[in-house]
């Protein structure tokens, strides 16, 4: 189903994303640090279109829809991250996009899987869902509501950027347009005069530039991968991210393993190889 270096690929890109939104877990102000992050993402999309050229007007509403819907997905993981623990919330915002994804990519651009790609992609889901369970001091500690806000912008987005980037002929130039877009929100910041978001320590600055270059990668090549693989499968491999969340959160944020959580690990992984699976 998926050619062994997509899965390498996107495995990867999968350990990039996880350690990003640990940078922003940790941050001291998630919404500068986010800030950071936006600036960093646009500059290289900027530099991207300049090397690459502009994307080609086929993808040009993709290229705004998707941008449009990242900018609402960083501001609902701001505000999720505001309550909730990484263990807790990141799982269910990646665990609910795979199924959605997949179902979109049938929808909207005809992929049919197989039935063991799509027991993988149940396989992931249950795993995630059982992580963030096994996580949760409660309800409310998950934050249901934000949580799966999150997950759904999650699911859009990347169902709108594989769609776009196979009717646009340069994935670069797509990428970079997309990735131009969050220049809008330091944009919007100085229109207002809220230069005093601008003004956070270097070290904190740097950590964050770091976690957009990061960001960057890892979605790059995911949609690298989304040209010529099912959205659904490259969606379910990419949330095995929620695995290298878990270590993240235990190593550098203190947040406490479970056999559960192991358990739930390991049926992830046991989906991720279904939804690599070739016939």
């Amino acid at each position: 189903m998926l050619a062994p270096f997509a899965i390498v690929l996107i495995l990867s890109a999968a350990f990039l994303h996880a350690s990003w939104n640990a940078l922003l877990r940790g941050g001291a102000d998630r919404a500068q640090t986010m800030l950071m992050i936006n600036v960093t993402i646009g500059l290289a999309g900027a530099a991207m279109m300049a090397f690459a050229g502009l994307p080609s007007a086929a993808s040009a509403v993709y290229v705004l829809a998707s941008g449009t819907i990242h900018l609402i997905y960083n501001a609902l993981l701001v505000r999720m991250y505001r309550s909730g623990d990484l263990g807790e919330t990141y799982p269910i915002a990646r665990g609910s996009s795979p199924a959605l994804v997949a179902l979109g990519g049938s929808l909207f651009a005809g992929e049919w899987m197989p039935p063991i790609n799509s027991i993988g992609i149940g396989l992931v889901c249950i795993g995630i869902f059982m992580l963030a369970s096994a996580r949760a001091r409660s309800l409310r500690a998950m934050n249901l509501p934000w949580s799966l806000a999150t997950g759904v912008s999650i699911a859009a987005y990347t169902v709108v950027d594989g769609i776009g980037v196979r009717v646009s002929g340069n994935w670069v130039a797509f990428t970079g347009g997309m990735f131009a877009c969050f220049l809008v929100v330091p944009l919007w910041y100085l229109a207002r005069g809220r230069r005093a978001m601008f003004a956070i320590p270097m070290a904190e600055a740097g950590k964050a530039a770091g976690g957009g270059l990061i960001a960057l990668a890892a979605y790059g090549a995911i949609i690298w991968a989304m040209q010529a693989n099912p959205m659904g499968a490259v969606s379910a491999l990419r949330e095995t991210s929620v695995v290298f969340a878990a270590l993240l959160g235990a190593i550098f944020l203190k947040e406490r393993l479970t056999g559960l959580r192991i358990a739930a690990c390991c049926i992830i992984a046991a989906g991720a190889v279904c939804v690599g699976w070739r016939f």
